[in-house]
């Protein structure tokens, strides 16, 4: 797909838009915006993004990654929460890609309350995500919208570290597992502070999700696994029988449950898999309903 080699936004032109537009980045909506026309290349480039993808990006902005998307993909659904900066976005998309308005839509919505997209089911997720609510975001979006099959978002540095750990690593834990669940996850590169406006004082990273093919093969709903999730973390000093023992009814019952999964009493929830998790809950007595809470 062809366009004018100057469609994507030069650090000018995104201060140029943001005076026009008195906006100035919000730390509260944990608002960075990307000034670096190679970075939002890159970006697209390591999504695989396709001609025949849907993708549905959260938090464009002054839409310096709409537009890169806008270029490779067959249609863009980008998610905006701020009144300023979805009104102007349409705007933007007109005059820098009119050929590509019409594959454009926007949603004028905070992405946490957003349960239906217009338009065909998206097949991809490529984000900046706003830093202070990255992982519920990811994890509703995953869970909302199952048509998802890859994603690739940029967030801070140590969530993408926590998204991305392994059972056993230091940083392994709730993010971890929960997106475990829905998705093969791996890290995949990092963004330097000078590509963004204003310049936040973290690192960034880039995390790439890929559906799993098959659904982790559970007896139990995922709301019953996450229950077990976030009670193993919630004390993650303790042993599982301990830190369960509230989940189950008691750490004898915590006990029981954990022998009966296959998993050590003695083991901390660091240690294990989303298919562990998973088989814990299968067994357990008593089961709590605490959906996706996050940590």
């Amino acid at each position: 797909m062809s366009s004018p080699p100057d469609a994507l936004l030069s650090p000018a032109d995104i201060r140029e838009l943001a005076t026009a537009l008195n906006i100035r980045p919000t730390k509260q909506r944990g608002q960075n915006f990307v000034i670096d026309a190679n970075t939002v290349r890159r970006i697209v480039r390591t999504a695989g993004v396709r001609e025949d993808d849907v993708v549905v990006e959260v938090g464009p902005g002054l839409g310096s990654l709409t537009l890169a998307l806008l270029e490779a993909a067959g249609h863009v659904v980008a998610v905006e929460i701020d009144d300023a900066l979805a009104a102007a976005l349409p705007t933007t998309i007109a005059a820098r890609l009119p050929d590509r308005a019409g594959n454009f839509t926007l949603v004028h919505r905070d992405a946490l309350q957003v349960h239906e997209l217009p338009g065909p089911a998206p097949t991809a997720l490529v984000a900046n995500l706003p830093y202070n609510v990255s992982v519920p975001v990811l994890l509703h979006m995953l869970d909302t919208f199952p048509s998802i099959e890859r994603t690739l978002v940029m967030v801070q540095a140590e969530v993408a570290d926590r998204l991305a750990a392994p059972p056993g690593s230091r940083v392994y834990g709730v993010p971890s597992v929960k997106a475990a669940w829905y998705a093969e996850v791996k890290r995949a590169g990092s963004i330097g502070r000078n590509v963004f406006w204003p310049a936040p004082n973290v690192d960034s990273g880039l995390v790439s999700l890929v559906r799993r093919t098959e659904p982790i093969k559970t007896s139990a709903t995922k709301a019953q696994v996450f229950a077990v999730v976030d009670a193993a973390f919630a004390q993650r000093r303790k042993t599982l029988r301990a830190a369960l023992a509230g989940w189950a009814g008691s750490a004898a019952a915590a006990e029981a449950a954990l022998v009966a999964a296959g998993v050590s009493p003695q083991a901390r929830g660091e240690a294990l898999t989303v298919e562990e998790f998973a088989r814990i809950a299968e067994h357990g007595s008593t089961v709590g309903d605490e959906g996706e809470g996050q940590s």
